[in-house]
């Protein structure tokens, strides 16, 4: 029951955070994600009220399947978490979230190490690289103060 409580919690954390960071970022960098000349042509255009409608319906649905596998991952490590002081379980939460889920992921996006490596210059644009960075820390610094503060 321990583990089930802990992964549906996991699970709204992560897809609240998401959400807000979500939001915010496409306000922000919505040169990025929505129009002709947006960065990401290879994404849904925001823009477009058609796309942005399946985006709309399926964003957050899809973080379902997402909290669960990040959280059932975590299960050995759940006891050494527990004991870990507020602070530390906060910064580890909110670095695994960055690094793993973004900075070091294995797919080349425009905003991690695999796309430096492997994207074409079209679509990894150092001045857009920011952009994404604050997308991704704003859900990770989200994510890692509700989930270290709400989870244990």
């Amino acid at each position: 029951m321990v583990y089930v409580r802990f992964s549906l919690w996991f699970t709204l954390i992560h897809t609240v955070a998401y959400a807000v960071a979500g939001m915010i970022a496409l306000r922000v960098s919505g040169d990025i994600y929505e129009g002709k000349e947006r960065l990401m042509t290879y994404l849904r255009d925001m823009s477009d009220p058609g796309e942005r409608g399946h985006v709309e319906k399926w964003s957050i649905l899809a973080q379902v399947p997402r909290g669960l596998l990040m959280s059932v991952v975590l299960y050995p490590i759940l006891g050494a978490m527990g004991e870990m002081p507020l602070g530390l379980r906060f910064a580890f939460l909110s670095g695994l979230m960055f690094v793993y889920t973004h900075l070091s992921a294995a797919a080349p996006c425009a905003d991690n190490i695999e796309g430096f490596v492997y994207m074409k210059d079209a679509f990894f644009r150092r001045s857009s690289f920011l952009k994404f960075q604050m997308e991704m820390v704003m859900y990770s610094v989200l994510f890692g103060f509700a989930a270290g503060s709400l989870l244990f």
